[in-house]
């Protein structure tokens, strides 16, 4: 039925963007995935080919990006984020500062398969310096999983303090291949143990130490290891107040997180910036790509 619906909200010169909206943002990802099957059965046509060729602007950035799974939208917003005029930093280290082995995996896999090519030697020619040899340590996925030890940890914090101080090429390979290798709960040690040695928060001093993207980076593995939620709604802040409402920030962590923690980092927003992303939505955005995001953050009406 669904399907049935799309091919006649896609009829014609101007399609039915109401329609559109009902459906697909009150389907899960799985069952989008169906009707598209559905609908390819029934019309003999892609529904993502169909989207992309009858929608426009920044709507159908949001229509076309939840037609995706998520390995495939990460593939596909890594991808534009490369292949562009400039690379698109930020697009990189929100994805890979944040994803798990397992969303990497994937992730490379559906790289491959939609661009035949491959995302590690991509990344490498599109990038340079430390800030590339970061991100192609975090496209391996080799992250340890759930191991925490103490004295390891106060080794670590004193070689990530020296990295701090002396900034030489060794010390900062040393510093990215501790935060791209070790375990969420082991580096929750280090940065404990961090404070205690230097009298400093790891994000001060890597910020004081470094500068451009491989700092930009590295605070990014910090925060997500911290409180993921709260790195993405601190990025959802900063592209809707700092950079005049950067749209394909604000689409990509909705569409990315709608399924798998959009609930706390809406927590989160309210917690610390005071407003509900529902109301800075509201503010900045409008007309059917307005109704698009606010569906997606549905249920924060009532903090308005």
């Amino acid at each position: 039925m669904d399907a049935q619906v799309l091919e006649g909200a896609l009829q014609g010169f101007d399609c039915d963007k109401d329609l559109l909206l009902d459906i697909l943002t009150q389907r899960s990802g799985a069952q989008r995935q169906v009707i598209a099957e559905a609908y390819q059965g029934m019309c003999g046509r892609d529904l993502l080919g169909d989207l992309k060729e009858k929608l426009s602007g920044h709507f159908k950035d949001v229509m076309v990006g939840l037609m995706y799974p998520p390995p495939s939208y990460d593939a596909h917003e890594l991808w534009h984020a490369m292949k562009g005029a400039g690379t698109e930093e930020n697009c990189l280290i929100d994805i890979l500062a944040s994803r798990t082995n397992g969303e990497i995996f994937q992730m490379r896999e559906a790289y491959y398969m939609q661009y035949s090519s491959d995302l590690q030697e991509d990344i490498y020619s599109e990038t340079s310096g430390h800030f590339r040899d970061t991100l192609v340590n975090l496209v391996q996925g080799t992250r340890e999983e759930g191991y925490a030890d103490p004295a390891v940890a106060a080794q670590d914090a004193v070689v990530l303090w020296e990295a701090c101080q002396q900034r030489t090429g060794e010390h900062k390979t040393l510093l990215q291949v501790i935060l791209c290798t070790k375990s969420y709960q082991q580096l929750w040690l280090v940065f404990q143990e961090f404070q205690n040695i230097s009298g400093q928060d790891i994000v001060d001093a890597i910020n004081e130490c470094y500068d451009g993207y491989f700092q930009e980076l590295l605070v990014a593995i910090v925060l997500c290891v911290r409180d993921k939620p709260a790195y993405f709604a601190y990025r959802l802040y900063s592209a809707i107040h700092d950079f005049g409402f950067h749209n394909k920030t604000v689409i990509r962590i909705l569409v990315a997180r709608s399924e798998i923690d959009l609930m706390t980092i809406r927590k989160r927003y309210k917690e610390r910036y005071g407003k509900s992303l529902f109301h800075d939505i509201k503010n900045f955005a409008s007309g059917h790509y307005e109704k698009a995001l606010l569906a997606l953050c549905a249920g924060d009406a009532e903090d308005y």
